[in-house]
């Protein structure tokens, strides 16, 4: 059955939050935020970067009959705290993985997009027999020495000055009358995400050189045990193709699946087909590990 011919009636979704104690022994909480919905198996959902939760709410709705959908803030985004840190993966890591102890969800199934695959790799494999199958949709993660340097326009988005603000503000009335609207608006939606945002803007103001890469996991992604689908956009020009495929190359057994038409929004443009490959990837393997029964 087509997961997109689901019909289903509305539910009203609640913003929950935890307290998690981001240096173990040190009695220092920050919220932890996710939506929840559906029952079943859980799925945890992790964002990508300059995101939140909400970009996984499509998704949500067309696997809820399936599965227990969590989509989570992670620390420094969205709704979840936001403390004056230096942001790696690691504290990602540390925080994903209280929020799974505090909610009881070992083991579960994990989604991430792009940064959000990048944490969950890495979740998987820190904890491997704590992830039932793992879902990579144009995942972060593999060192890329191009990248140096990619994100330096953004940079003045970080300036705290209200002059960045003043400046925009003018360009916005005449941006129309160039043909540059919607590069306007795309640049100041990002400087209002990068303000909102402190491990967004740590990571691009703390990786300016090729070696602070120290936390890619491409070395380490052949220990991952789980069953794994990599989702990859072939118009993606975020996370190249190569990123995916080094993925699927690298982790036993995995799964790679192209979406010819498919850029970089994943989660907003492909909802349908992302809920209906991990229904069917599910129910694959369940039904392949059911033959193996004596």
């Amino acid at each position: 059955m087509m997961l997109e011919n689901l019909r289903k009636p509305p539910q009203q979704l609640q913003l929950h939050q935890i307290e998690i104690e981001l240096e173990p022994g040190q009695r220092t909480y920050q919220p932890a935020a996710y939506f929840a919905m559906g029952e079943g198996p859980v799925l945890l959902m992790l964002h990508g970067f300059l995101g939140d939760h909400s970009c996984w709410l499509p998704t949500m709705e067309k696997l809820s009959p399936h599965f227990r959908c969590i989509a989570l803030d992670l620390l420094g985004f969205g709704a979840s705290g936001k403390p004056a840190i230096r942001y790696d993966i690691a504290k990602e890591l540390q925080f994903v993985r209280q929020v799974v102890e505090q909610l009881s969800l070992d083991p579960c199934y994990i989604l991430g997009h792009s940064f959000g695959g990048w944490v969950a790799a890495a979740y998987a494999i820190a904890y491997p027999q704590a992830v039932q199958g793992l879902f990579l949709a144009a995942p972060a993660g593999i060192r890329d020495d191009e990248f140096c340097g990619r994100y330096n326009h953004l940079r003045p988005l970080l300036w705290p000055h209200p002059v960045v603000d003043w400046v925009l503000a003018g360009v916005r009335p005449i941006a129309g009358l160039i043909n540059q609207e919607a590069a306007i608006t795309t640049i100041c939606w990002a400087r209002k995400e990068l303000q909102a945002q402190p491990a967004a803007r740590s990571f691009l103001l703390d990786r300016l050189r090729p070696e602070d890469a120290i936390d890619t996991v491409e070395n380490a992604i052949h220990q991952i045990q789980s069953p794994t689908l990599v989702i990859a956009g072939e118009q993606d020009d975020t996370i190249p193709l190569w990123h995916c495929q080094t993925y699927a190359d690298r982790i036993p057994q995995a799964q790679l699946v192209r979406l010819p038409k498919a850029a970089h929004n994943l989660p907003q443009a492909h909802s349908a087909t992302i809920a209906e490959l991990i229904h069917n990837f599910v129910g694959n393997f369940s039904a392949s590990e059911e033959t193996k029964l004596p």
